[in-house]
Formats: structure tokens, sequence, C-alpha cells
């Protein structure tokens, strides 16, 4: 049976991936700060809807609605004419929601929000930036088997969800509670100093029910959007 995928519309990716991310999928896109985690996370909802008329949501819990969307527009990704296809879903929103709804955690919130645009949009791709800040606001008391739960409850869903996590400088540890393992792939973003530039680099630690390189390649983002460079 043919797995159906969703594009990351990184040129030589898709290729390298048999396509892309298999739907259904949650994906960790991980590194450290600078590596450009949201930016490649939005591209990937931003074209899906712009190309492939595949709805989405992107929930931001670190910057603003109004911040996020100008800094996507300075990289060419302009929302406008596509409001349809995508919504963006900020911590304030959900703050707002939360005092209304006093008899509702942060997670049940949370949850709500998803599963309405779910309801009226049909959205198929989430991208949530970033998984550290919500494990902080949703007070896990037992974080591994609440993301156990969380991550399954996402599958049921039917969407594809790319989880941004932060790693620390010095660090080579994708996650604290074992996200990595709970994943159905990594996408790794890396900086390295070659002279005077800091290049960067994408490589894919893991993608379940693909066949994939090992290797790290390098990743450029130009007005063409983003690309990997292969030997």
């Amino acid at each position: 049976m043919k797995i159906k995928r969703v594009k990351t519309f990184i040129k030589g990716l898709d290729k390298e991936m048999s396509g892309g991310v298999p739907e259904g999928s949650v994906i960790l896109i991980a590194g450290k700060p600078g590596t450009m985690k949201s930016s490649l996370a939005f591209n990937i909802l931003y074209h899906n809807a712009n190309i492939e008329d595949v709805s989405g949501v992107y929930v931001t819990l670190e910057q603003s609605r109004e911040s996020l969307l100008t800094n996507m527009d300075g990289l060419g990704m302009k929302l406008g004419g596509l409001e349809k296809e995508i919504s963006v879903l900020d911590l304030g929103m959900i703050r707002k929601k939360l005092t209304q709804l006093t008899n509702q955690t942060w997670m049940e919130v949370f949850k709500m929000y998803i599963q309405n645009l779910k309801k009226n949009m049909d959205i198929k791709v989430v991208v949530i930036d970033s998984l550290p800040v919500l494990e902080v606001m949703a007070r896990f008391q037992h974080p591994r088997e609440e993301l156990f739960h969380f991550f399954e409850w996402l599958r049921d869903m039917d969407v594809t969800a790319f989880l941004i996590t932060e790693m620390q400088q010095g660090s080579d540890q994708f996650c604290k509670y074992d996200e990595d393992f709970l994943s159905d792939g990594i996408m790794h973003l890396d900086l390295k100093r070659e002279g005077n530039q800091v290049n960067l680099f994408l490589g894919i630690v893991k993608m379940r029910q693909t066949s994939h390189k090992r290797g790290y390649s390098p990743l450029i983002f130009d007005k063409d959007g983003f690309e990997i460079v292969s030997d």
C-alpha cells in the first residue's frame, strides 16, 4: 500500500524521502537558537496551503501572531489570500479563552481550539512552536505519560504535526522527556562555523516508514525558498 505523504517543500529533501513526510506523523523540528526552525516549519505549512490546498494551523506560544506574520512576510511568505487555508493561533488567544472557561485546564482549551479548527477548516497540518513551552503551560505532572497521550491525540486527529523543540547550546539532546522516542520523525537543524561564515545544516535523524540519508546536508534559504545541497 502506497504511503500518502506531506511535502516539506524543501528542494531536494522531498525527493530523498520518497515524496515527503508520511501523513499522520508527529515530527520534531529540533535545533539550537538561530537555526530557522520556525521559518522552516512555517514554510511547510505555507506551501502546503498555497500549492496543495491543504489547510493548517500554526500555534505560536513564544511570540505574538503579529510578530510571526511580520517575520514570515519578510521571508516572502505572505498570508494575504490564504486566510481560509491558514490559521495562526497564539498564546494570548488561548489565555483569553481560558479566563472565560474557568472550569477547564489550559490543555483542554488548547485541544478545543484545534478540534474546532479541524471541524471548521478540515486542517491537515499542525505546527506547534514550541513543544517545551506547551509542556510548561500544560503543567504536566507526569510528562512522559502525558506526552505519550498528547502525541496519540494528535495522531487520532488525523493531522500531520510538526513540533518545534529548542536544543540548548553545547547539548546533543533533542528532548527532556523522551519526545524523540515518542515521535515518528526528527528533523535536526544545526549550525557550523566555517571560516568567517556560520552555515546551516539539516539532517533527518529519524523518519518512520521512510528511506532517507543519515548524514547532514547544507541547507540554504534564498528568494526561492529552502533547499538542501546534496553531495
